[in-house]
Parts: C-alpha cells; structure tokens; sequence
C-alpha cells in the first residue's frame, strides 16, 4: 500500500539544515558522487566557466523541453547552469529566473552573470532567493525587513508573520499564472516531506494555463527504510528523500496537473540500498484543466494505436470513434503544443456554436458524438 508522504518516519535531524550546510559546502568545493552524471547539450556549455559547471549536482537535464520566447523558472537553480542553458534556449525574448536558498550558490551562479550575458549578447536571467516550496515569499526582502525590525520577542515573531503573508500578498516572488514552465533538477527530493505537497501546489500556482513542469529527480522502486531516511548524509545526497516511482507521478495529478509523461528513465539504477533502486526520471505535466464545460457540439477521434485509452479525469476514448467531448477538452486534447499532439483528430461541428451561447456539457457521460449533430 502506498504510504502517504505525511505518513513517513521522522528523522531525528533537522532536513533543512542539513541539505544546506552540504549545498554550501559544494558550494566552496567540488563534490563528486553528490549525484549522477548527466550528459548536457554541449554547444550550450561552452561559454559557461568551469566552476559553474563543476559545481552542478544534478540527475538530469529538463532544459532540453524549453522553447524560444518561454519564461522559465528552474528551482533550486543552485551555481546556475541550467539558467544558463535556458538562457540560451528561450533567447532575447524568453527569461530564466532561478530560485534558491542557498547564499553561497547564489553568490556563484550570480559572480559569472554579466560576463555571461555579453557573450550571448542578451541579459535574460536573474536569480532570486527563496524556498521552492514557498515561492511567494521574497526571502532578500524578508531579510531586509528583519534588519529593520530585529525579533527580541514572541510578540515580534507574530509581526514577522504578518509582514510575511504581506509579502506574498502583494510582493510575490513569484507572481499566479506567471510562468511557461517549470524546471528543477534533483531538487524536488530535499524537500521536507511535510512540505512536497505545498511544493507541487506552488509549481502549479506559478504556471500559467498551458504552461507546463519539467521535472528530473530521483526517485526509488520500494519506500526507503527507516534506516535511510534517518541517515542525514543519505538525505542531502538524495537518495532518503526520494520519490517513489508512482507516487512521484500521481503528485503531479493530486495537484491539478495532465498529461504526465515520463521522457527519460535511467535503465541502470544509480544507486542500490538495502535492496532498493534509485534512479533518474524525467517527467513533464501540464496545468489547464480546470474550469466550466461548454458544449459546443465538438468530437474527437482517438487514432491509436490502442484500442482505447483513459485521460486524467476518467474519459474514455475508442479508437476511430467519434467521442462527444466539452470545448475544453477538445482544445486540450487537440493542442499542437500539449501533450496528446497527434494522438487525436478534431472533429469541429458544420456551424460554430459562439461560446457565450454554449450550453452546459455533461462530462460524467462520454458518449459518441452522432454525425448528424456535426451538421446541425
């Protein structure tokens, strides 16, 4: 049975601490084996200085699903080479925004960022700090506020708290509906596990609808014992605070999201312990499903090559069949840049029925759409 995330062994350290004081150290110093080896698009690394890279400890490359003119965030951007990548990627007209909570990651991904900018002739990258599970919360101005108003009292931490719910409210880090994608690269799995749920809300508070996340992180084919997850070198070096497989997948649909798709899995696993796989995943996940459904006599056509299929929200499509869907729906469905792009064909009804004028569509029923409603 699937243990919930909440439901897992506490530890008898403090998770924040220990992930940051590691990060600061690889921060200072090269760490080889903090995590696995990943192969980058090189013609993007050549303009980056060495320390940048050295000082990368990542599972993956999500960088690689990033399009010309998309803002993208990268979460926990670390020494900054995915920014830097990203940078390249989405060109003039796109922005890379890293978010991390480490000073001395900041301090290194932000010493290269002019140099950096003249050489691809365009500065599109900032770097911000804060937490990934809060990015609402601008910590520099939370800091600013503290050397102003120092806390020698219960009473001022309650102020603390109100200026911070201020901050979110009208200073957010990150704005709603701000951002094409998301991006992180293992980071996901130092989270505290009381806070990954929070954590995949924010991703997909941040997105814009349509937008997308572009995940790579670690995750494992059993839970991790007891004895892992109370080993703090473990967790730093994420493998403790690994996702299970599955679960991994299904945070992404308890939070909103569509279209899951796993575009790399590691064959070989990166580590084994105490008879438990870990390995690199890749997983994109769309946000937009969400809101009314209108009936504007529209159909779609499953083209295979299975003889049926099942969308997230329990729809189901045979192929060659004529599938009555909502107006939301079929343009998610049917979307050139979503998820199921060639997998369905549109079926648009004779005469367009305006959207202000749609009546409600019914979506507990799937049904065949018969022709003769098209032509109406």
């Amino acid at each position: 049975m699937m243990k919930s995330l909440t439901e897992m062994p506490t530890t008898a350290y403090d998770i924040e601490s220990t992930v940051l004081e590691r990060y600061q150290a690889g921060a200072r110093q090269v760490e080889d084996g903090l995590c696995c080896s990943t192969k980058y698009e090189s013609e993007y690394l050549d303009i980056l200085p060495a320390e940048i890279i050295e000082k990368d400890y990542g599972c993956g490359d999500p960088s690689r699903y990033v399009k010309p003119g998309e803002t993208v965030v990268d979460l926990g951007s670390g020494s900054g080479k995915i920014c830097y990548i990203l940078a390249q990627k989405v060109g003039p007209q796109g922005k890379a925004i890293g978010v991390d909570f480490n000073d001395e990651m900041l301090t290194l991904a932000k010493k290269y960022q002019d140099n950096i900018a003249k050489q691809i002739g365009y500065h599109n990258v900032r770097f911000v700090k804060g937490k990934i599970q809060d990015l609402a919360l601008d910590l520099e101005a939370v800091q600013r506020w503290l050397s102003e108003h120092p806390i020698t009292s219960i009473e001022d931490v309650a102020k603390l708290e109100v200026e911070c719910d201020r901050l979110r409210q009208e200073q957010p880090l990150i704005a709603d509906n701000s951002v094409d994608v998301v991006v992180s690269n293992c980071v996901l799995n130092l989270v505290r596990p009381q806070d990954k749920k929070q954590l995949f809300a924010e991703i997909y508070r941040v997105l814009k609808r349509g937008g997308r996340a572009v995940i790579s992180d670690i995750v494992c084919d059993e839970d991790p014992t007891a004895e892992i997850i109370n080993d703090p070198q473990l967790w730093s070096g994420c493998i403790a605070g690994a996702f299970r497989e599955d679960a991994f997948v299904e945070m992404f649909a308890q939070a909103g999201f569509y279209g899951m798709e796993i575009l790399s899995r590691q064959s070989e696993p990166w580590q084994v312990i105490d008879g438990i796989e870990f390995r690199s995943v890749t997983v994109q996940a769309f946000k937009g499903k969400d809101g009314p459904c209108w009936e504007r006599n529209q159909a779609v056509i499953y083209t295979g090559p299975w003889k049926q299929v099942l969308d997230d929200d329990g729809h189901t499509y045979d192929r060659g069949k004529r599938t009555a869907v909502c107006d939301k729906t079929f343009h998610i469905l049917t979307n050139p840049n979503g998820p199921y792009n060639g997998d369905f064909l549109p079926v648009e009804p004779y005469v367009e029925i305006p959207l202000e004028k749609a009546g409600v569509f019914d979506c507990s029923r799937p049904s065949i759409r018969h022709p003769g409603k098209l032509k109406e």
